[in-house]
């Protein structure tokens, strides 16, 4: 028997505004509603633009972990079960009663260096279960494990391991962060071990990934940048245009070449000036790129980044955490890369200088600071956390928003956004 199991009165973030209804999943993947009405009067409901948390009065009960009890043989009038289901299935159903919590696709970090402690770079499988474990634990269902600049050997050696856990579906990718960076844009970088783009490089990368090399970011201005930007398409591995002195025309050009991503926009990139737009101009008015976005108020301050997702439009901004080892961990000394970090007040900085160096957020405090302090609708914040980021990678039938067929990746939200429950793959964690 295949057992169901169906979330009952919900709020279901959608990418068109949010509905009071029902959930149904079903072998790990979400599945139509009954024919039959399941929830009479469900209509939507708008979201709050800053929801505050419940008094203790107030608070929904906690939600039932296990089917109400009932008498074995149901009445004609019950609800029939979903298409597909039989009796027996339908005996075998959990049925939960999430009391009005809101419930959003799975996050989606498509740029995340690690956390709990751990790293990405080294591509050490112990560290690099740990970091996306902490991060699932925190919401983010899909994780692109991010590599900052490297020697070859390194690079070459943490993308193979790294490929294995892709592999297995601990990962989703790995994103190459360099090392084709220009020097004035750095950031926490060690500028010694950039170097001008590599074909032959990038090639056995490429291979080495084994299908799961996802993205590279690279400035665009290097001699050979956009030689390689064709050869990513080319590879399948999506271009990203990041850490660049570029002028606008250049950066057009990469993203004419075929680059569909602008890196931590406004972070390690040209600054916007009224008589030369740069890479954020070329980024912000060009329909086919996806702008990523560090919301951690550290980062772009809520002002900037609201003006970025009204000039951008829907669609079109990711939000990324950029997260390193420091993140659930508070402050102290690490290392990002070859660099020694110190994280003071939750700030993330190169040791003795202002450079920042990766935030210490998860998905779920980016999501959550886009609704409270940047002011958008929780629906466009979800869509940016999960749909957008899905869609760039090219993984959207599958991630990314509660729609059937698609993968049971959800979280459960109390009313002040706080994960309440993550479900990955139909399992809760």
């Amino acid at each position: 028997m295949t057992a169901v199991t169906v979330l009952r009165n919900a709020r279901l973030v959608l990418p068109d505004g949010i509905r009071r209804g029902d959930l149904h999943i079903r072998d790990a993947r979400i599945v139509p509603e009954p024919a039959s009405p399941s929830v009479a009067g469900a209509s939507d409901i708008p979201a709050p633009a800053k929801p505050a948390p419940p008094s203790a009065k107030d608070a929904p009960p906690p939600a039932e972990l296990a089917p109400p009890p009932g008498e074995p043989d149901r009445p004609s009038t019950e609800p029939a079960p979903p298409s597909g289901e039989t009796a027996e299935d339908a005996a075998t159903s959990e049925e939960i009663d999430l009391a009005g919590r809101y419930v959003v696709p799975g996050f989606v970090d498509m740029h995340v260096h690690g956390g709990a402690g751990a790293s990405y770079q080294g591509g050490i499988e112990e560290e690099a279960r740990r970091a996306a474990a902490f991060h699932l634990a925190a919401g983010t269902t899909t994780t692109i494990a991010s590599l900052v600049t490297g020697d070859r050997r390194e690079l070459a050696d943490a993308v193979a391991a790294l490929a294995d856990l892709a592999a297995d579906g601990v990962l989703a990718g790995v994103h190459l962060e360099g090392p084709y960076l220009a020097s004035e844009r750095c950031g926490a970088h060690d500028p010694a071990l950039l170097r001008p783009p590599d074909l032959d490089e990038f090639r056995k990368l490429a291979a080495l990934g084994r299908g799961h090399l996802r993205m590279i970011t690279l400035a665009p201005e290097l001699p050979g940048a956009l030689d390689l930007v064709r050869a990513a398409v080319d590879a399948g591995v999506i271009a990203a245009v990041g850490h660049t002195e570029a002028p606008g025309a250049v950066a057009r050009a990469a993203f004419d070449a075929g680059a569909r991503v602008a890196t931590h926009l406004f972070n390690a990139m040209r600054p916007l000036h009224h008589r030369e737009g740069g890479p954020i101009a070329a980024a912000l008015t060009d329909p086919r790129v996806t702008v990523e976005l560090i919301n951690d108020g550290v980062h772009v301050e809520p002002a900037v980044a609201r003006l970025a997702f009204d000039a951008a439009g829907p669609g079109r901004v990711a939000l990324i955490t950029d997260a390193m080892a420091a993140a659930g961990m508070g402050d102290g000394d690490y290392r990002l890369g070859v660099m020694d970090v110190q994280v003071r007040a939750g700030r993330a900085t190169l040791a003795g200088g202002t450079s920042i160096a990766g935030s210490t957020i998860t998905m779920a405090d980016g999501f959550r600071r886009a609704v409270t302090e940047v002011g958008l609708p929780i629906e466009r914040a979800a869509e940016a956390a999960a749909l957008v980021p899905a869609r760039a990678l090219g993984i959207d039938a599958r991630v990314g928003s509660l729609e059937p067929g698609k993968d049971a990746d959800l979280l459960v939200l109390d009313d002040d956004l706080s994960v309440a429950r993550v479900m990955k793959g139909g399992r809760w964690l």
